[in-house]
């Protein structure tokens, strides 16, 4: 009898172990995101610019000191607080004082994007072109896996100047993070749409 047990067990076992399946693992998953609604108000402060942004977002002050070598200090610095989403668009405001400053500032913008370089695909520049709310500027799109996917600069030419730089508080994986960066991106063209400059 036990003879037979043993026999039936080895039957079985060869049994499972048959097959001409070819095993592959399962691809790494993501944890499902549930993205907001979109909904917008009104940013109005003190500075000299208002534009529409997401109300599942906060925009607080910048109490961190963020200075790159060789580059303008940038004085007024805010963040658009994405929480739900894990990212921050950085915002920094600055007075034009001359046109040499103007210009400096603009070479900033364009070494800040191409910083990414090392670790982007391809960077795009799409000019950004609102001549009835006077706005102008340059909107940079980093493909790859790059630390920043969307930076840009809006500016009157005159006298004001806005930098944006958009990050996410993980490791930069663009196949984990694309939906999410798909939809806030929206909400930033929706904000440069808006932008206006205080009379």
């Amino acid at each position: 009898m036990r003879v037979f047990a043993v026999v039936i067990i080895a039957v079985l076992f060869f049994a499972a172990c048959g097959g001409n399946a070819d095993y592959s693992p399962k691809p790494r998953g993501y944890f499902r995101i549930e993205l907001p609604k979109k909904e917008y108000q009104e940013y109005v402060s003190n500075y000299p610019f208002t534009f529409q942004y997401p109300k599942y977002a906060v925009i607080e002050k910048d109490t961190q000191t963020r200075v790159a070598p060789n580059l303008i200090s940038m004085t007024h610095l805010l963040n658009m607080q994405f929480r739900q989403l894990n990212g921050t668009l950085h915002l920094s405001y600055e007075t034009i004082t001359s046109k040499k400053m103007f210009n400096e500032l603009v070479e900033d913008a364009h070494k800040l994007a191409f910083k990414n370089s090392i670790k982007a695909t391809d960077i795009d520049q799409g000019d950004i072109h609102v001549p009835a709310h006077n706005v102008y500027g340059i909107y940079y799109t980093i493909g790859g896996n790059s630390a920043s996917s969307v930076q840009f600069f809006l500016t009157d030419s005159v006298k004001n100047y806005m930098r944006g730089a958009l990050y996410f508080n993980t490791e930069p994986r663009l196949d984990s993070i694309q939906p999410v960066l798909n939809f806030v991106k929206q909400d930033i063209n929706v904000m440069i749409g808006s932008f206006k400059w205080k009379k």
